[in-house]
This record gives C-alpha cells, structure tokens and sequence, in this order.
C-alpha cells in the first residue's frame, strides 16, 4: 500500500501490539516502531505466558476447516466442535460481566472476531483445536464446552513468535530494553515518546501516531493494593514483571479517562509455591483449573464457592480473588481415582505443591496449615449431600450437584470416596487488572471530557471498559487483537 506520510510508534510487544503493528504497516503508515521494555529473551508481554486459547465467533465446523486447513479427516469426523455464534458470544460477555460491558466495544470485539482471525491466519499465524484442554472423549467421540475450542499453534510464545516474523518481515523495527517513559504533547496532540533505551539518558522519538498496547498494572503491587484492595501486594503475577502501568500513567497526567473496573482483575488459581512472576520456563503450568472436577477446602477446613457452577471459561477468572480471601490466600483442590485421569497437563508439571495417600485422613494429614478435624468432617458432608441418581458428564453441565449445603456444588459433584486421594495447594495468580483507558471504537483514547486525543491509540490489557467482575477464558487475546487491528488502522490513517 502507497505510504500515507504517517510515523507511528507503539508502545509494547505482546499480541496487542504486535497486530497494531501490522495493521498501521497494511494501511500505509510511512514507518512503524515498536518499542518493547524488555529485553528480547522476556519480550512479549503477558501473550507469551498464555496458552494461546482465543475465543471467537463461529458458525460450524466449515469456518473451522477453513480456518485450520490442517484438519484431518479424522479430527473432523470424531470431533463436535459445535458452533459458537455471535450471538453467544454476546450473552457470554454480558452474563459474566454482569452487563456492565461497554456494549459499543463489545460489538466490536464480537462482530470483528472471525474477520480477525483470518486476517491473523494471512499474518502467518497458525491455528488448532484445543484438544487437550477445551474436549472430553465420551463414547468414541471429542465435543468441544464452554464455546473455547481454537489455540494458536505452540501456545502464547508462538502466536508472539509468529507476529513478531510477520513484524520483520514487513520491515517494522522491534527495539528490545526501550522503555518508554513519557509521552511529548503540546496541551491537544500527542506527538511521539520519550524513551530510554538500554536505561541510558531519555531521548524524544516524535510520532504523528502513538498506540500504547503496554498492558496493564497488575505486576506493580503499590497500584494494586491502592485499587484492588488490602493484601493483593502478595498476590503472585502470572505473567511479565513488566506491566507496571506505565502506559496507563502516561495517558492519566496527560488528562485521559479512566475507564472500567478498577478494583477487578482476572485472577486464578496459581501454584502456592510458584515464583513472584512468570517464568517463561514453566508458562502457564502453574495454574490449576480440573477445580470443577474437585472440592476446594480452606485453612479453616470448609468449602468456600460453588466449585462446579459452570464450566471452568466462566469462573476462573473470579475465583482466584475468592481464594485470596481465604485464611492464608491459600486453598487446597481435592479429587479422588474417579476424575483424577481428567486433570490438566499442568498438574503433571515437576514444580507442584501435591500430597497423595491412599486413604483421606492420611491425605488430609499431609496438608500444610489446614484444621483437619473440620476438613475430615466437610468432605463426609459433602459425600453425603451428592445425589445418587445424576450421572457424571464432563462435556456437560450434568446436573450432579449436592442438596442441603450451605455451598451447594452446582454440577460434577463426584463423591470424594475413591482411592487414591489427591490434593494440590493453590493460591491467587493475578493475569491483568481490568481498570484502564477510555477508548471509542476507533480506539481512540478519549480526555475526560470524553474527546478523542488526537494521536494517542490503545489497545489491548490496559484498555478499560470490556471486563468486569468476570471474564469469559480467550477472550483477552481476542480483544487484543481486534483492537490492535482498529489502533494499528486509525493510527495510520489518522482518523480524527
């Protein structure tokens, strides 16, 4: 495409970023930089920590097939991969957000989802069913639940490794340990960065355009505990040391709005003992997510949420905050040899925190920092109160619940009475805090008079306004991309 004079800087290297990129280098920008404040070897934001999971829209199997040409004759005809319309995609984010979603950003998260997936195919990307963590085999036959079933090929470090070929194969500049700092603006237009590269002296970078695809606060634990609340300082970061706010301070001290959820973050259930950040080593395998298949037990010795009210997509998301209020930010999953065969590959990683007996008191007794009198009497309460005339089905919501609870376990609710007994010790992984800039649909970000700011984009974690409360699981690569697609475009083209 003919260059339409335009220089655009973007702050950040994770999905977000990279698909602004390409999309402001397709629609004709002069030049395009990406700075990213890591260094190369921790580069890519929280994208490279995921598995990769992104949910879209999608009419049936045929758009899949089309999407993942791979697919084998085989996969196609021992697989139910269903559908998943826009219009589900449109209850899904308004049910779990408790309809407090901005409803014009939604519309452009669900309406450009497909479309963006294949643009992000003709990128380079490559796509799969998520087989091993999205479908159960029942009767001879894989059905994929919970409107989740594509990853890009080799997780989150692949779909970063695959834009960031595409980057470079268009000829946009990666900077790798250049931190930026400030943004240059004149009291109307943003007109480039301050940065420091290599943490020398600053140094100005002007820019007709500016998109800050730099994520969110969560691994700045001062911003967290001001707008998360008390003890969230403690709470492990599932992803990049990196995301400390920086852009969303830049945009604040120019006069931007705030926008969205601030005291809500997407939170999960994270290794006890796993690291203070990510480790790229490990990925995402400290998260612990069969809980639907256990009961979660607390210091105290009792249950605390309804392990089994929907499938895993829907509460994740929220139940690492629930864990965080637990005596000591701590809980133990419990499964019994019935679903054991049904855990998670990451919870066969060797950095785990598991006790195993073949007996439930000698399990119980191996659990650190737990009154086992009450836990002892908790899980015979609870094998009495399962209903005995529901049969288990992971694919579905299955109705196996308990009756006479204070905690009623909704669905999977399989006695613990099978030997042998496991637990594994699970605490708060922060993923992304949902608080952040106001944008409108061209992802401009909007002053606090609700105006555009012209020449400063955003996309991606440090946007505001599409989560809140909850999320629905592979929706945050979603959102990145189309919005990085919509910054990438109206920052190139300078839309006014």
């Amino acid at each position: 495409m003919t260059s339409n004079g335009r220089d655009v800087v973007v702050v950040g290297c994770g999905n977000a970023a990279l698909c602004a990129a390409l999309a402001a280098e397709e629609s004709g920008a002069n030049s395009v930089k990406v700075l990213e404040r890591a260094p190369e070897d921790e580069s890519g934001g929280n994208s490279r920590f995921t598995a990769g999971a992104i949910r879209f829209a999608y009419s049936g199997v045929d758009d899949l097939i089309e999407l993942m040409p791979d697919l084998s004759e085989n996969d196609i005809s021992n697989t139910d991969f269903g559908t998943y319309t826009e219009d589900q995609f449109f209850d899904d984010m308004y049910e779990v957000t408790q309809y407090r979603c901005d409803p014009d950003l939604v519309e452009c998260l669900v309406r450009q989802s497909k479309e963006t997936m294949f643009w992000m195919r003709d990128k380079g990307v490559r796509f799969i069913p998520i087989y091993g963590r999205q479908a159960f085999k029942i009767d001879g036959k894989f059905k994929f639940w919970g409107g989740l079933t594509v990853e890009s090929v080799g997780g989150g470090p692949g779909l970063v490794d695959s834009l960031t070929q595409a980057c470079k194969k268009r000829g946009i500049k990666i900077e790798y340990d250049a931190r930026v700092t400030n943004l240059t603006f004149d009291g109307k237009n943003v007109h480039g960065v301050v940065l420091r590269r290599g943490g020398e002296r600053p140094e100005t970078l002007p820019a007709d355009s500016v998109i800050l695809a730099c994520g969110g606060f969560e691994a700045d634990p001062e911003w967290r505990t001001r707008y998360l609340g008390p003890g969230w300082e403690i709470a492990k970061v599932r992803g990049t040391r990196f995301n400390t706010g920086d852009g969303i301070k830049m945009a604040l001290d120019l006069g931007a709005a705030p926008y969205g959820n601030w005291s809500g973050c997407h939170a999960v259930g994270w290794d006890k003992n796993a690291p203070e950040f990510g480790d790229l080593a490990v990925g995402d395998q400290f998260q612990k997510h069969s809980y639907p298949f256990s009961i979660m037990i607390n210091a105290n010795g009792k249950r605390f949420v309804d392990e089994g009210a929907d499938f895993r997509n829907y509460t994740y998301a929220k139940y690492g905050a629930e864990i965080m209020k637990q005596p000591g930010q701590a809980v133990w999953q419990i499964f019994d040899a019935k679903t054991a065969h049904l855990l998670r590959d990451e919870y066969h990683i060797r950095q785990i925190t598991k006790a195993k007996s073949n007996t439930i008191e000698g399990l119980i007794e191996q659990l650190d920092d737990i009154d086992t009198k009450n836990c002892l009497n908790e899980i015979k309460k609870y094998n009495a109160s399962v209903k005995k005339d529901v049969s288990f089905n992971p694919n579905i919501k299955d109705g196996l619940c308990t009756e006479g609870l204070p905690i009623n376990k909704t669905n999977w609710a399989n006695t613990i009475d099978k030997p042998p007994f496991e637990a594994y010790a699970v605490t708060c992984g922060i993923t992304f805090t949902f608080g952040g800039l106001r944008v409108n649909t061209d992802a401009q970000v909007l002053d606090t008079d609700l105006r555009p700011m012209p020449g400063l984009y955003a996309a991606g974690e440090l946007v505001g306004g599409i989560f809140y409360n909850n999320y629905p699981g592979g929706t945050g690569l979603m959102s990145g991309s189309v919005f990085g697609k919509i910054a990438g475009t109206s920052a190139a083209l300078g839309t006014n």
